[in-house]
């Protein structure tokens, strides 16, 4: 006998389902589908992210093995294998990216008022990419090497809540400082980044926005010292120096002064050279900021082991696409539910648990 809400349902009621039905008609998602429409699949792939289901087949058992629940969880449509193969090259992956932009808005309203990790006032955004790696001969549309097919999942993720705030998906060969181009950049806001995003033009377009940068420096980049601020190196800070650069091609096309800070890692007994267009900020603080960028590899790291973005029930580039940004879907309506519900987990216990739990 039905007692009362499925943790499922209980899930479900958070998401604004007016405004994904408004993402269905922008892409006409549901135009001449008779069974398994866009709130149905949506429904059924968020329910194999929060279970961590294997395969298609697994998703299609679970669910079948009780079809008296499938109404009060809001599944209206059949469930089998050919209803959700069929719906997976078709369902336009465009829906289900507009409406992660609408819960990225939502979180980005119940985080506004968290501290970020080193609780300065402005914007703090780690930029990195993950590779995933695939089967050349089942996803020839997703190029990397010879004998490799991979896509990338290019993030950049706002370090007040975890959340991502801009995300591309891009065959394997696109290079990590590519993705600068099709970014906007907040003033005075701080973009945190690795090396792979080395690119002087594309830096300057950062400063010239009026937002600052942090980067690991390059063992051959061409610099000249210009002036040296006094350390205090029991901070691991050792130098702090105003830089200019002497390459002539780097030289146009960043001619501004940096600032570079060499830091001693004692932990890991490590040289750390960090490259900034901030004057301002103590030099230990942009080491801290640096150091804050490994919350966005945690970020992949934890998506890979409790979100299905590694393994995909379809093979076409219709259906991985949508299942890439249903697992972001869903990492995000878990983030909504910590800050409604007030749970004192992190967004990533909260994963870890929903996929022990019986729905």
């Amino acid at each position: 006998m039905y007692q009362g809400q499925f943790i499922f349902t209980q899930i479900m009621d958070i998401v604004p389902w007016e405004r994904f039905q408004t993402c269905v008609e922008r892409y006409q998602g549901d135009y001449r589908v008779r069974q398994f429409r866009c709130a149905d699949y949506f429904r059924v792939m968020l329910f194999a992210q929060f279970t961590y289901r294997e395969s298609l087949r697994d998703v299609v058992s679970c669910l079948r093995a009780v079809p008296q629940k499938l109404y009060h969880m809001g599944i209206r449509s059949t469930i089998s294998r050919s209803n959700i193969s069929d719906a997976m090259p078709h369902r336009d992956w465009r829906i289900f990216t507009d409406f992660a932009q609408i819960l990225i808005e939502q979180a980005h309203i119940l985080y506004q008022n968290d501290d970020n990790p080193v609780k300065i006032k402005a914007p703090v955004f780690a930029l990195d990419s993950s590779t995933i790696d695939l089967c050349l001969s089942l996803f020839p549309w997703a190029p990397f090497r010879k004998t490799k097919a991979a896509i990338k999942l290019h993030t950049l993720l706002n370090l007040q809540g975890n959340i991502p705030d801009f995300i591309l998906i891009s065959d394997g060969k696109m290079h990590d400082v590519n993705i600068l181009d099709q970014m906007i950049f907040i003033a005075g806001a701080y973009y945190v980044m690795d090396r792979g995003s080395w690119d002087f033009e594309r830096l300057y377009k950062i400063h010239q926005a009026k937002a600052f940068f942090i980067t690991r420096a390059k063992r051959n980049t061409k610099l000249t010292r210009r002036d040296s601020k006094k350390v205090d190196k029991t901070t691991g800070v050792q130098c702090d120096q105003t830089v200019f650069l002497t390459n002539p091609k780097s030289l146009t096309t960043y001619p501004e002064p940096l600032r570079r800070i060499r830091f001693y890692d004692a932990t890991r007994n490590k040289r750390l050279v960090f490259l900034t267009n901030n004057m301002d900020l103590p030099a230990v603080t942009i080491a801290a900021l640096y150091k804050s960028r490994w919350r966005v590899e945690l970020f992949f790291k934890w998506i890979k082991q409790h979100l299905r973005i590694k393994v995909f029930y379809g093979i076409s580039e219709n259906a991985v696409k949508s299942q890439i940004w249903i697992a972001i879907c869903t990492y995000l309506i878990v983030s909504i539910l910590k800050k409604e519900l007030k749970l004192p987990q992190s967004i990533y216990q909260i994963l870890q648990i929903l996929s022990l739990i019986q729905f």
